[in-house]
């Protein structure tokens, strides 16, 4: 019973030190882009969006490995999962010049990212 318990509270440290990562690493995004509005700062800016995804895809490992059916909340898996595929959509976006779409779902990937992060300190 003591092994599940700290399994399952390295899972949640897991969880709550890659989202804050994640979610700082989108609020760069956000300074980055600003910084490309004003004629700079590209290269970094998908950097930045490689750093995203890969947070993405580890938070959705992190989010997972906490809720193991059963043990734990699933809907930050959901979340978790849904913040990655916008993280692609969000780029595909980018790409395209859709600066319309672009920044109000990057407003939106941060604020699901913070609320995680909220949730996770809180429990």
């Amino acid at each position: 019973m003591v092994s599940q318990v700290a399994g399952r509270s390295g899972y949640t440290t897991a969880f709550k030190a890659v989202t804050a990562l994640n979610t700082v690493s989108v609020l760069v995004q956000a300074v980055t882009a600003g910084q490309l509005m004003s004629g700079g700062g590209a290269g970094l800016h998908g950097t930045g969006a490689l750093a995203v995804h890969v947070l993405g895809l580890v938070q959705v490992v992190a989010a997972v490995l906490m809720w193991r059916p059963g043990r734990g909340a699933g809907w930050p898996a959901l979340v978790s999962v849904a913040v990655l595929l916008l993280g692609f959509v969000q780029s595909a976006l980018g790409g395209s010049g859709a600066v319309a779409v672009h920044v109000p779902l990057g407003m939106a990937i941060f604020g699901l990212g913070v609320w995680l992060l909220v949730w996770s300190w809180r429990r």
